[in-house]
């Protein structure tokens, strides 16, 4: 494969610390600019009247100091980018996230693109472009985000972004319906009581309970199982699970923990819980992980299998979000688990975010095109607080 070497004539440099045009300069995230990014994004992205700033934006950009600045405790090796226009204002922002990949036994430097913004108020259209164009030159081997609005689909696509349709949907598989709508309008109006919605639900949810309650669809066997674990064996295991991939994550010696630490950070959806499904010898068929709690909708990170086990993966997930008292769960779709997605009913597929893959290597690009690549959950940025929560509250 052609990686940087002197053997295949392509050239891996490192990322200018300064890009310089005349629509403004692009330089790392610095610790001063914190603050005028967090208020960005809190305007951007939350929707926050400027006069109920100061908590949020504290909050907020205390936790980008830690993913962008400080990520997984190791200082100075953040890449995100910011714009500042001729003037010296703020003019837009790139979230990166460093991670490791690799294809056929060679290790590949991968930036994984969080949110991108620009200030209207200062920018006049050239912020994203030039904030892409700059991680672009950097020493990435590939760069790849799961969460692209509209907006950013336009500047990637022409940079030979490759789109990955399925993964750009999401699902929603309903458990209590009213109880869903409940937690919606709850989520909508956060002042409505939960005391006025909540019996009305339950009443309704108790008479429609045969029909959306999950049946054991394709792990009808009482050979297999599923069984609770911990953050600790879950990191111990996935790595295992993703290892048919031809571009998987490449996780150094607690790199994993660290990251699954700062995941069950995030809050908007409930704790964070690990599960898995065995066999009768007790071997593992998948693992996951998801987001919930009690009356809420559950969110899931991650959902790995091996062979012919996704089914009965999918039958554990289902089940324990129900057993707990789930109103429903939504989730990223892959490829992989699309036929027995479509198997379930009561479920649902919306567009929930651009997935898409660069890369200059043409073996890369092969194993993007035909599917090949362990991307979304833990590998994007969904799992991050800024992908959910409401800060300042």
């Amino acid at each position: 494969m052609q990686l940087a070497s002197e053997d295949t004539g392509v050239e891996k440099v490192a990322a200018p610390s300064v890009l310089a045009t005349q629509h403004g300069t692009v330089r790392p995230l610095a610790a001063e600019d914190l603050e005028r990014v967090a208020a960005l994004f809190l305007t951007k992205f939350r929707r926050r009247r400027r006069h109920l700033l100061d908590r949020a934006i504290a909050e907020t950009a205390e936790y980008m100091r830690k993913i962008y600045l400080d990520p997984a405790g190791q200082p100075g090796a953040g890449n995100a980018l910011v714009q500042i226009n001729p003037q010296g204002d703020l003019g837009g922002f790139l979230g990166v996230l460093k991670a490791r990949y690799e294809l056929n036994g060679a290790t590949l430097n991968a930036a994984i693109i969080g949110p991108l913004m620009a200030d209207t108020g200062t920018d006049h259209g050239s912020a994203g472009p030039q904030l892409l164009r700059a991680v672009h030159q950097g020493e990435f081997d590939l760069h790849l985000t799961d969460s692209a609005n509209r907006v950013s689909l336009a500047f990637a696509r022409p940079m030979k972004y490759q789109l990955l349709p399925t993964h750009c949907l999401g699902w929603t598989r309903i458990f209590r319906p009213a109880a869903v709508a409940s937690a919606m309008v709850r989520g909508r109006w956060p002042g409505l009581s939960r005391f006025v919605l909540d019996p009305c639900a339950r009443a309704f949810d108790a008479f429609t309970r045969k029909r959306f309650e999950p049946p054991v669809q394709h792990s009808s066997s009482h050979r297999v199982h599923r069984e609770p674990m911990d953050a600790a064996q879950f990191a111990q295991r996935l790595p295992t699970l993703v290892s048919d991939y031809a571009l998987r994550p490449r996780w150094q010696d607690g790199e994993l923990p660290r990251l699954l630490a700062l995941a069950a950070e995030k809050q908007a959806d409930g704790p964070l819980h690990f599960g898995g499904t065995y066999d009768e010898a007790g071997k593992m068929l998948g693992c996951y992980a998801f987001y919930g709690q009690a009356g809420g909708i559950a969110n899931l990170l991650q959902l790995q299998s091996s062979g012919p086990h996704w089914g009965a993966t999918l039958d554990g997930l289902m089940e324990e979000a129900w057993s707990m008292g789930c109103a429903g769960i939504i989730g990223q779709t892959q490829s992989r688990f699309m036929p027995q997605l479509f198997s379930y009913k009561n479920v649902f597929f919306r567009y929930a975010g651009g997935t898409m893959v660069r890369s200059r290597i043409p073996e890369v690009a092969q194993a993007v095109r035909s599917g090949d690549i362990f991307i979304g959950g833990l590998m994007g940025d969904r799992w991050t607080r800024l992908s959910s929560d409401d800060f300042g509250r």
